[in-house]
């Protein structure tokens, strides 16, 4: 019998701690055209322009079976089995890995595409303050966790700067009081100008445009939301309306069980957790279960709690809000230099945890 092929498309935190699993124990085809992980959760450092933190997805992958074809899948032949790449190239696969994550949701905001810059584009939000020929406003628009984190580490690291953080909703709203109360304080001594319940309704060269009036900017900065990778819903699979992939509790899809897919690209559902959110938290510990699967060292279904939910605020201060495991908020907060020191120790561990 001729070994199965495995093929993990995707080399974000759940690809790649699939991969490195499933290739202790047989071999391995990464689709990916990264050369280095992305590693979304030190993107506010890199934007503010302190170094980046992004390991070789080959040291990350060292000592595994697992072959890196460094190029973007194009398409999913599920009939035939097959992946087309954007090279040319035509992989084909038994068990396929659907990792692809999600990307940055414009939701057709007229200019915003064109505009601003997404979270992804770190490096470019770096040399943009870094070349610009005085200081000026920066706009971050959304006021969930990587929208915090941005404005904080802008404002820190360019005091020059105004920043503002604008949010159609509250700023942290989900966190508990004494949580949203910190974030707030941090916020406003640093300088962040906040604008809650401010819905974007256009971005320009000048700013933006909102339902409450215009909000004049230098440079614009996006990390509203998310939505899942397209390719999923392309090809065939069951999704969800919102084009994240339907899977059971062993993570393969609902219509293609030869297919699993896991981190942001699918809609996991836990019982007594609920539906689970877009993020490394989640995306990780996906991974790292199928890995496991793959290798043949578990068969049971995957079963994830929450524990905490955390943010960096500069270099100073951090947030460790306590939560339930349906993540729903605990009134208790660790936050100042705690609170920074617990972030930056779960930082530290992500890439360790690829492996």
């Amino acid at each position: 019998m001729t070994e199965k092929q495995i093929v993990v498309l995707g080399a974000g935190y759940a690809g790649l701690a699939a991969a490195t699993r499933a290739g202790k124990r047989g071999q391995v085809t990464l689709i990916a055209p990264e050369q280095r992980i992305l590693h979304r959760v030190r993107q506010h450092e890199t934007a503010a322009g302190h170094p980046e933190h992004r390991p070789a997805v080959a040291e990350v992958l060292r000592g595994r079976a697992v072959r890196h074809i460094a190029a973007r899948a194009t398409g999913i032949d599920l009939a035939g089995r097959k992946i087309t790449l954007d090279n040319g190239e035509v992989v084909a696969y038994d068990t396929l890995v659907h990792a692809l994550g999600s990307r940055t949701a414009w939701h057709d905001v007229p200019g915003a595409a064109e505009h601003a810059y997404a979270a992804e584009r770190a490096a470019g939000i770096a040399e943009r303050l870094r070349t610009a020929d005085r200081p000026g406003t920066v706009a971050v628009v959304g006021g969930g966790a990587t929208g915090i984190e941005l404005a904080a580490e802008l404002a820190e690291a360019h005091p020059r700067w105004t920043v503002r953080i604008v949010a159609a909703d509250q700023v942290g709203g989900w966190f508990s009081d004494k949580g949203r109360g910190h974030v707030h304080r941090v916020l406003r001594g640093l300088g962040v100008a906040i604008h809650e319940h401010t819905a974007v309704t256009a971005v320009d060269t000048e700013g933006l445009t909102t339902a409450d009036g215009r909000i004049p900017a230098d440079l614009v900065v996006w990390a509203a939301s998310m939505e899942p990778h397209p390719l999923a819903g392309e090809a065939g699979l069951a999704v969800t309306p919102a084009g994240r992939a339907i899977v059971d509790d062993h993570l393969r899809s609902v219509s293609h069980p030869e297919v699993y897919v896991i981190g942001d690209a699918a809609e996991v559902t836990v019982p007594g957790t609920g539906t689970l959110r877009m993020g490394c938290a989640t995306a990780l510990p996906q991974g790292q279960y199928l890995g496991k699967v793959l290798a043949g060292r578990t068969d049971k279904p995957f079963a994830f709690r929450y524990i905490v939910q955390c943010l960096s605020l500069g270099r100073r201060d951090g947030l460790v809000q306590l939560i339930h495991g349906d993540d729903s908020m605990r009134p208790a907060v660790l936050t100042g230099r705690t609170g920074r020191l617990i972030k930056a120790a779960i930082l530290k561990s992500v890439v360790m945890s690829l492996r």
